[in-house]
């Protein structure tokens, strides 16, 4: 029996958007890989009509919902019964993306490890029609019942999970392939340290890029498995391998972002895109309070900080309006009417309700903004290098990173002008200054102005 343990979710809902719709019934399915082992299920008062659009499809009415539980009072149950088990939906950033916004109107911030059988159906088996749950079930066999209702199609997914997981070890059997005695002891080659590493195709073109706080470790992690064909795809085609110690985690972000941007290796995709991102964007509303919005950010925009995705953005900043003690409704967290739910259970001081003047609650929201801000200064950052006698430089200048080196501590004092000149510089844009900005918030460095 398999030691993974899994919830399969479904959730029914007035519409689309998890910003602006509700759920209507959720259904949670847990699995040890093989079988159910417990099934809840509980229609759910969306607290606003249901579309006859809506009830056309699930056959969910207004009535069916009046007087069922409202999401707050079931919540607590999910997040036990999800707790520790990877979380499975058929499409999963729908079901995902509304139980995280249902749970973030309550200030709880609800994250689990996701299986997409969609996603996991299309590498798997390959060249179906159609990957929709229902026409998945027809064409492997798989019971569905009670389509569109949440647990019919949790109960339906659970069954595709489990042909997906038998299917999944039986490639994993057959496609393991062994790596080239030359290629094995370039691995053994690579040192367990901090830097960038490049992976190389038979005409020494470069076809992946990637960084770590162990080069050894990740290298033969990446070239010892095959979990996805991508995976499998990039070990069967790489012959050779080069790398560049760092000993600054700083410095391997940097140079791992530059080098991808240099190069544009083929299997770099997500680091390839050049789509719009997610912005953190600070402003004074009229009463003025300094307020905080995430969306999407222009090409000529300047944001706080920008992330891959809204959720991500939001898990960010819900973790430091609960720091900080910031109001969820200035943070753009809270859509109800009146007062947040942190002022309900008394973690925000009243700013959505005009209790908490501006400027006491301003020097709270100020220290948050400052933690993304490099604003203009020039600066240079000292941090680990690759030996104990040795340290890395990242110079900043007028709030971008302009480039890197590395000065040996023993040779004598050295001043600004030293570490000028052992600056080897990089491309800087956008992606750069976030990386400084996220790393600076997660580590205690030095800074020396110039």
């Amino acid at each position: 029996m398999s030691e993974v343990r899994y919830a399969v979710v479904d959730v029914e809902t007035t519409g689309m958007s998890p910003a602006r719709d509700r759920i209507t019934e959720v259904a949670v399915v847990l699995s040890d890989g093989q079988r159910i082992t417990e099934v809840f299920s509980s229609l759910i008062d969306p607290e606003r009509p249901v579309p006859p659009s809506i009830t056309a499809v699930t056959g969910i009415t207004d009535a069916m919902v009046a007087g069922a539980p409202r999401f707050f009072e079931v919540a607590r149950q999910i997040v036990e019964m999800t707790e520790g088990r990877i979380l499975v939906a058929h499409n999963a950033r729908f079901d995902y993306g509304f139980l995280r916004e249902e749970f973030a109107r309550l200030g709880y911030r609800y994250r689990r490890e996701l299986f997409d059988t969609v996603r996991e159906s299309r590498r798997l088996l390959p060249g179906l029609p159609s990957y929709s749950l229902g026409a998945l079930c027809e064409a492997l066999g798989i019971e569905h019942r009670e389509r569109h209702r949440a647990e019919g199609d949790a109960r339906a997914t659970a069954g595709l999970l489990h042909l997906l997981l038998k299917k999944r070890e039986e490639i994993e059997k057959t496609e393991e392939l062994p790596l080239t005695p030359s290629l094995q002891a370039k691995i053994r080659e690579v040192p367990g340290e901090a830097g960038v590493y490049y992976l190389h195709d038979h005409r020494g073109e470069v076809i992946y890029i990637g960084k770590s706080n162990d080069l050894h470790r990740r290298v033969q992690s990446h070239l010892s498995g095959a979990a996805t064909r991508r995976a499998l795809r990039i070990r069967q085609e790489t012959v050779d391998i080069s790398w560049e110690v760092t000993g600054s985690e700083l410095v391997a972000l940097l140079l791992e972002a530059a080098e991808i941007r240099r190069h544009l290796p083929r299997h770099n995709r997500a680091q390839r895109r050049r789509s719009r991102r997610v912005g953190l964007f600070a402003w004074h509303d009229e009463q003025g309070y300094l307020r905080f919005t995430l969306r999407m950010a222009g090409e000529e925009e300047i944001p706080l900080a920008t992330f891959g995705t809204l959720a991500e953005g939001k898990e960010l900043l819900n973790r430091l309006v609960e720091q900080h003690r910031l109001c969820q409704k200035m943070a753009g967290l809270y859509e109800g009417a009146g007062s947040c739910f942190h002022y309900k259970i008394g973690q925000c001081r009243g700013a959505c309700v005009g209790e908490e003047n501006a400027a006491s609650y301003n020097m709270r929201a100020r220290r948050v903004a400052a933690m993304f801000d490099l604003g203009q200064e020039n600066f240079f950052i000292i941090d680990r290098g690759r030996h104990p006698e040795e340290r890395a430089v990242v110079k900043i200048e007028h709030g971008l990173p302009v480039g890197y080196g590395y000065i040996d501590i023993n040779d004598h004092f050295f001043g600004t002008e030293a570490l000028h000149e052992c600056i080897r510089p990089l491309p800087h844009f956008r992606e750069m200054r976030n990386l400084v900005v996220n790393y600076l918030r997660r580590h205690r460095v030095e800074r020396i102005p110039f």
